[in-house]
C-alpha cells in the first residue's frame, strides 16, 4: 500500500487492479470535468438511449468547476468539488465504462459496490490546493453544456496530475480507514 503510480488514459483494468487505498498517483493524458448539473444531463441522456457528448469509456471524470482563466494560462483554480452531490449519477456512468472519478470526500457504499461491479477507483485530490492543481492542467476545452459555466463538461489535458486512491475496486476506503486508524492511536496514546 502507498505506492507510487503513473497512469496514462485511457484507463485498463490491469492497471486498476494493481491500486489500492492509499497508493499515491500520478494521472496523464485527458480526463474530463463536470459538475452536478452536467452529470444529470448525461445520466438522461443515457437513460434516453441516446449518445453521450464524449466516449466516457476508460476515461475519468474529474468533479471541479475551475475560476476563469488568466492570460496564458489553461485553466483557473481547479480545485476538487465534493464527490457525494455525484452520488446519484455515478453508477449509471460507471456502467457506460467510465473508470474513474476524482473529487473529495467520502462515498456511500452504494458507489463502493459499483466501484466493485464495474472494476473502478474513485480518486482524491486535495481540496484547497486549485491554485496548484491548474498547473498540472495542459489544457482545457468546453465539449457539452456550455450554458453551464463552469459546470459545463470540459476535455482537460493532464500530466503528472497528482490524486490519492480513495476508494478501490476491492471495497477499500481510505476514509473508512483513517478514521480508524485515528481511533486505534488516540486508544493508545
Amino acid at each position: 500500500m502507498n505506492e507510487r503510480f503513473v497512469l496514462t488514459t485511457p484507463l485498463e483494468d490491469a492497471s486498476l487492479e494493481e491500486l489500492h487505498i492509499g497508493d499515491r498517483v500520478l494521472i496523464r493524458g485527458i480526463i474530463y470535468s463536470a459538475r452536478d448539473a452536467a452529470h444529470q444531463r448525461l445520466v438522461q441522456l443515457i437513460a434516453d438511449n441516446q449518445p453521450l457528448p464524449v466516449d466516457i469509456n476508460g476515461q475519468i471524470m474529474y468533479y471541479m468547476g475551475p475560476s476563469p482563466a488568466k492570460p496564458g494560462q489553461a485553466i483557473g483554480a481547479a480545485g476538487p468539488t465534493s464527490s457525494y452531490r455525484m452520488d446519484a449519477y455515478t453508477p449509471a456512468l460507471l456502467a457506460k465504462g467510465l473508470k474513474g472519478m476524482i473529487g473529495k470526500g467520502a462515498r456511500d457504499s452504494k458507489i463502493k459496490n459499483a466501484l466493485r461491479e464495474y472494476k473502478a477507483v474513485y480518486f482524491a485530490a486535495i481540496g484547497g490546493a486549485g491554485a496548484l492543481i491548474s498547473k498540472c492542467i495542459l489544457n482545457a476545452e468546453v465539449v457539452a453544456y456550455p450554458d453551464l459555466g463552469t459546470e459545463a463538461l470540459r476535455r482537460l489535458t493532464v500530466k503528472d496530475f497528482p490524486v490519492f486512491v480513495a476508494n478501490d475496486m476491492y471495497g477499500g476506503d481510505l476514509y473508512e480507514q483513517g478514521i480508524k486508524e485515528y481511533a486505534r492511536k488516540a486508544l493508545s496514546d
